[in-house]
């Protein structure tokens, strides 16, 4: 049988190392475009020296390729070198993909984009982004690239699991500041996307979907939110984070937390409903909705507890 050539952007991230596992898995013949961190080498796996911001340094990369996973980005506030990784680099790798014939292009985004919300059961195309940070500015005009260009994006909003850096870290740094309880009694509503489902839909998307399906944004999110309350207790009974039990306003819990020396960006995450409709994933790209929240954390329990505890 045929096997695809799928090139890999950010091979050796967060999602990526979730990735290549399931591509090798299916003998899909890979090549990762690495720059800092190069993965692991192995069997039906080649990696390519490259750089986003450098277009020279990729001449040739998407030669022999049928698809692309884009998943890299940088994610800081340097606004340069969001701009110079995010949108330059996108443009870069599509004008290869271009050169090279690349029959689809998948690119990791993230909700974000949309902004601060509230956001609850919202669908592709119900709200306009608002993005208020340099990564989520940077990143749609990334993701507006890869769509004029015929490819889909997709949109997770909160990732967890094996190498997660941001969102329990995040969590953890919350609870232990709020010393007075939870705002407004935990009932923000969140989409958490467990890593392993993600990578699994986006695996799918790139290999089975037909192109002309598979194209446009697509929310990567389970079926069912979960609430704050809910997350916090599930952390609690898997993690062993602080249980929080006390109830407060929303804007005092953010005074709560700057006085802790946080930024109260943190509540705009997590106190906030951010829940997305995927609907349109699992239809046209058949994927699975993945564990709920307590399985999903319990998977990943050993790695958090060890390195956030």
């Amino acid at each position: 049988m045929n096997r695809p050539r799928v090139l890999v952007t950010g091979g050796s991230g967060f999602i990526g190392g979730t990735v290549l596992p399931l591509l090798r898995a299916e003998e899909v013949r890979v090549r990762v475009l690495a720059h800092r961190r190069p993965p692991s080498r192995g069997r039906h796996l080649e990696v390519v020296d490259g750089d986003l911001t450098d277009p020279a340094s990729l001449r040739g990369v998407c030669r022999g390729v049928d698809r692309v996973l884009h998943l890299a980005s940088y994610i800081g506030k340097d606004e340069q070198r969001c701009l110079a990784v995010n949108a330059d680099g996108t443009r870069h790798l599509l004008a290869e993909a271009r050169r090279a014939g690349v029959s689809g292009f998948v690119q990791l985004s993230t909700a974000a984009v949309y902004g601060n919300g509230p956001f609850r059961g919202t669908a592709e195309g119900e709200a306009e982004p608002r993005p208020v940070s340099a990564t989520s500015r940077t990143r749609l005009a990334g993701e507006r690239l890869t769509l004029g260009a015929g490819g889909a994006v997709l949109r997770p909003y909160l990732v967890y699991g094996r190498g997660d850096q941001w969102v329990m870290t995040g969590l953890l740094r919350m609870l232990r500041a709020l010393r007075s309880g939870l705002p407004e009694k935990g009932s923000a509503l969140l989409s958490l996307t467990e890593v392993g489902t993600l990578a699994a839909a986006l695996t799918r998307l790139a290999l089975t979907a037909p192109a002309r399906q598979a194209a446009g944004v697509f929310h990567a999110c389970p079926p069912r939110p979960v609430s704050l309350r809910e997350l916090v207790a599930a952390t609690h009974q898997h993690l062993g984070f602080p249980l929080l039990r006390g109830d407060q306003p929303f804007e005092r819990a953010r005074q709560e937390l700057v006085a802790a020396g946080c930024d109260g960006h943190l509540l705009d995450l997590f106190g906030v409903d951010h829940w997305f409709d995927a609907t349109r994933l699992r239809t046209v790209g058949g994927c699975a909705p993945g564990p709920g929240l307590s399985a999903g954390l319990a998977a990943h329990a050993a790695w958090y507890r060890e390195r956030l505890l």
